[in-house]
């Protein structure tokens, strides 16, 4: 699909009403694999975006927004591109950051929310992947971060892979993820037009913004995971006025890796309640 941004990909299994899936950064659609089959399954229209985090196989124009509110605005664009009603969003890590600004300022499409373990408030980035930030403000700085995510005994470390996922994510994913920044000079940009451009102000701006977001939310937040810790969770249902919390065990940050099942599960009843 051609947004003002650039061509973005995407990927589309079943019918019904429109879930949409928002990853987070050096990962894309693969993240859902698990989830979006069974939600199809049940009668959803289920649609993942590769935004341009670092793992789009499709580099966008030279010249576009890619801060926050860009991408943000990037994914308000898509639904409106496919005029999308009453969406469900269901968002992960950097992608649940992204999530929350496009509800602040562009929400009219979204119906409903499934917020995942993910930035919030003045944590974005995380603590361990703060380093990222000036870093990419340094010419040249994403190819050796590219080529360092090719080395596979580091994937298990806390700053690659570790803390975002409780079990191995398979060799053949983590390719997936690795591996277009690390081909593609373009790509690179990308990821670094995005990192120079994070700030906590975004996300707290949008989280006092979101008081006033009375839709339907629900936060499914890992009870183990260290990058975005349970009182953020906490937090942030306290901070919406219609969020309702629940926890999942024997995962880290990446639920829909980790736990997607039990992901699959408090989607399904939550939109029943929604259809209710």
């Amino acid at each position: 699909m051609t947004l003002r941004h650039g061509d973005v990909r995407y990927f589309e299994r079943g019918e019904g009403r429109p879930v949409v899936f928002i990853h987070g950064a050096v990962v894309n659609a693969d993240l859902w694999r698990h989830v979006v089959p069974d939600l199809a399954e049940a009668g959803f229209r289920c649609l993942s975006l590769d935004l341009p985090l670092g793992a789009h196989e499709v580099p966008l124009r030279p010249d576009a927004d890619l801060s926050p509110t860009g991408i943000a605005d990037l994914i308000a664009d898509f639904l409106d591109a496919l005029d999308l009603p009453d969406v469900l969003l269901v968002a992960n890590d950097t992608g649940g950051a992204l999530t929350q600004i496009m509800l602040s300022r562009r929400p009219e499409r979204v119906g409903s929310v499934v917020l995942t373990p993910c930035d919030c408030f003045d944590h974005f980035l995380p603590p361990l992947f703060q380093p990222l930030v000036p870093l990419a403000h340094i010419p040249g700085s994403m190819r050796p971060v590219a080529a360092l995510l090719q080395v596979k005994a580091l994937h298990r470390l806390p700053f690659v892979f570790g803390w975002v996922t409780k079990y191995p994510i398979p060799a053949a994913i983590v390719e997936s993820y690795v591996q277009p920044a690390h081909r593609n000079a373009a790509i690179r940009r990308d990821l670094r037009k995005f990192l120079r451009g994070v700030r906590p102000k975004y996300t707290v701006e949008a989280a006092e913004k979101l008081r006033a977001f009375d839709k339907p939310v629900l936060l499914v937040w890992a009870d183990e995971d260290r990058t975005f810790p349970l009182r953020l969770g906490k937090r942030l249902a306290a901070t919406l006025p219609n969020a309702r919390l629940v926890e999942v065990s024997d995962s880290y940050a990446f639920v829909p890796e980790d736990q997607p099942a039990e992901l699959v599960r408090h989607i399904l009843a939550f939109a029943g309640v929604m259809a209710d």
